[in-house]
């Protein structure tokens, strides 16, 4: 449930709520299904295995981008907009990795009539290990 944060409600240094998920071959099918990305890395554990030396299939690098939209929408609410979202994939995720993404506001101020929010993001697996760094622009309501 969305929590619809305003801009008021926010300041400079602030971490949005974590959102995590853990990551199996029923998400990477959920996901291959609705973008077509069928690739046997993601799905078969040999393939995975000889692509990168890994320990198996390995999940989908924008699948980690789709988590940060999930966190921010499902921190901000219906009522503000995701205005902007760039990230990078460091490290690759495994199979029943627990990713969360974290978030810090860097800075808010009104901007071309916008109230905006900058954040720094992340996903991090189970270990605390930083996968994705990123960055983020909300535009939020007033109270």
């Amino acid at each position: 449930m969305p929590i619809n944060v305003r801009f008021e409600d926010v300041k400079v240094g602030d971490d949005m709520p974590g959102w995590s998920r853990t990551t199996d071959f029923m998400n990477w099918n959920r996901y291959a299904a609705v973008n077509d990305e069928f690739v046997y890395i993601h799905m078969d554990d040999a393939a995975g295995r000889a692509a990168l030396n890994e320990r198996g299939a390995f999940g989908m690098g924008n699948l980690r981008y789709t988590y940060m939209l999930n966190a921010l929408r499902e921190w901000i609410g219906d009522e503000a907009d995701i205005r902007e979202v760039g990230l990078q994939f460091r490290a690759i995720n495994q199979k029943d990795d627990t990713l969360t993404v974290t978030g810090k506001i860097t800075d808010k101020r009104v901007e071309d009539g916008e109230n905006r929010v900058f954040l720094e993001m992340n996903v991090v697996n189970q270990e605390g290990q930083p996968t994705c760094p990123g960055h983020a622009v909300v535009v939020l309501p007033n109270r």
